[in-house]
C-alpha cells in the first residue's frame, strides 16, 4: 500500500490566487481612495469587503484547496483583507472629519443678525382645561374656590369621614412631610377645599354655596400610561336648602355635554365613599359611538359607557363637621380627573405626555382649547 502523494504542484483555485488577489486588493483601495463622502465609502465597503466581495469569495475558497496550500493562500487572502479594512478606516476617519467641517460651515448661524421671529409658546393644556371646566360652572352662577396643596390631616381626612383607621387611608397612602406629629399631608383629593369653604362661608346663618375647585393632588401611584402619583382633580359642591340627587344629575348631565358635545349625558351605578350617601359612579355615554354601535367601538369597548369620576349627596356627618346645619341644609359633591378628561376630550393615549415637558406637545394646543 503506497503513502499519501506529497510531491506535487498544489491546484489553485483561480478566486485565491496571487493575481487575482492582487487585482481585488488593488480595485478595492482604488475604489476607497475614490470615495469622496460616506455614503460613497459604505457602497464601496459594501462591494469590496462584504460578504458578496471577492476577497470573501476567496476566503470561503481556501477550503477546496489541497491541505498543503491552504496555509500560504490564506496569509495571501488575509494580507489582501487587513490591507483593505486598514485603507477603509483610515478614509472613514478622513471623510468623518471633513463632513464635520463642512457641517460647521454649511449649517453656520450668525446669531447677531436680527429677527423679527418670535416663538410663541402655549399655555399647558391643563391649565387652560382647568379653565375651561371652571368657566362652565361659572357661567351656572357658581363660584371657583382654590385650598394648599400641602393640608391638615384633619381637613383631609376627618373632616371627611375618613377617621384614622379608615381603609381608605391605606388605599390612598399619602405622602406626609416631617416631623409626623404635625399631621400635614400632600392632599389626596380636592375634597379639603370643600371642607375649607364650609367652614368660612357661614352657611349655618342662610348663604347658600356653590363652588368648584380643581387643583392639584398626590397620591403614591405608579407612574405608567394611566397613573401618576401627581394628577388633577376638579371638585364640585353645592349646599343648600332642598338639594337633591337630581339637581346632581342635572348638573353633571350639563357638565358633561359642555366638555364633550350635545347629547352626551351621564349614569350614576351605586357605589361607596366616605363623604357622600349615597354616593354613586359617574358614567358618560361613550362620545364617539354614543352607545349605538358600541359593539364594535374601541373607545368603550363594547360597554356603551365610559367611567368618569365619583359624586354623591354629601354625608350628614361631613355638615355637620364643617358647622353646617344637616337637618336644614343638604348638598352634593363629585370630583373627576382632569388629566382624564382631557384624556377623553383629545384622544390622548398616554398620561405622562401632559407632565414630561414637551413643547412639542403644548404648542399643539394653542393658547387654548
Amino acid at each position: 500500500m503506497s503513502g499519501p502523494n506529497t510531491d506535487y504542484d498544489p491546484v489553485e483555485v483561480a478566486a485565491v490566487s496571487p493575481a487575482e488577489l492582487e487585482t481585488a486588493r488593488d480595485a478595492a483601495l482604488a475604489a476607497i481612495a475614490a470615495a469622496t463622502d460616506l455614503e460613497q465609502l459604505k457602497a464601496v465597503r459594501s462591494e469590496h469587503a462584504g460578504d458578496r466581495s471577492p476577497l470573501a469569495l476567496a476566503n470561503r475558497e481556501i477550503g477546496a484547496l489541497p491541505p498543503q496550500a491552504r496555509k500560504e493562500a490564506g496569509q495571501r487572502v488575509g494580507q489582501a483583507r487587513g490591507a483593505v479594512s486598514k485603507a477603509l478606516a483610515a478614509r472613514q476617519e478622513v471623510l468623518e472629519a471633513e463632513h464635520e467641517a463642512r457641517i460647521l460651515v454649511e449649517e453656520a448661524v450668525d446669531v447677531t443678525l436680527p429677527t423679527d421671529e418670535l416663538v410663541l409658546g402655549g399655555r399647558h393644556p391643563l391649565t387652560t382645561g382647568a379653565e375651561l371646566i371652571a368657566d362652565i360652572f361659572v357661567a351656572m352662577g357658581w363660584e371657583v374656590a382654590e385650598g394648599p396643596v400641602i393640608e391638615a390631616e384633619w381637613l383631609n381626612f376627618d373632616a371627611l369621614n375618613l377617621g384614622p383607621d379608615h381603609p381608605a387611608r391605606t388605599m390612598q397612602d399619602t405622602f406626609w412631610t416631617e416631623p409626623a406629629d404635625h399631621h400635614v399631608v400632600l392632599r389626596t383629593h380636592t375634597s379639603p377645599v370643600q371642607a375649607r369653604t364650609m367652614l368660612t362661608r357661614g352657611v349655618a346663618e342662610g348663604a347658600p354655596i356653590y363652588v368648584v375647585c380643581p387643583g392639584r393632588v398626590f397620591r403614591t401611584d405608579e407612574y405608567d400610561a394611566t397613573h401618576s402619583p401627581m394628577f388633577h382633580q376638579v371638585e364640585g359642591l353645592a349646599i343648600d336648602e332642598g338639594i337633591s340627587m337630581a339637581h346632581l344629575k342635572g348638573t353633571l348631565d350639563h357638565f358633561a355635554s359642555q366638555m364633550f358635545g350635545e347629547g352626551i349625558t351621564t349614569r350614576f351605578r351605586p357605589s361607596y365613599f366616605p363623604f357622600t350617601e349615597p354616593s354613586a359612579e359617574v358614567d358618560l355615554v361613550c362620545f364617539v359611538c354614543r352607545g349605538v354601535d358600541a359593539e364594535h367601538c374601541r373607545t368603550c369597548r363594547g360597554e356603551g359607557w365610559i367611567e368618569w369620576g365619583g359624586c354623591g349627596i354629601v354625608n350628614p356627618r361631613v355638615l355637620q363637621a364643617c358647622g353646617v346645619d344637616s337637618e336644614r341644609f343638604s348638598g352634593f359633591a363629585f370630583g373627576m380627573g382632569i388629566d382624564r378628561t382631557l384624556m377623553f376630550r383629545h384622544g390622548l393615549e398616554d398620561l405622562r405626555t401632559l407632565f414630561e415637558g414637551d413643547v412639542r406637545f403644548t404648542t399643539a394646543f394653542g393658547s387654548e382649547l
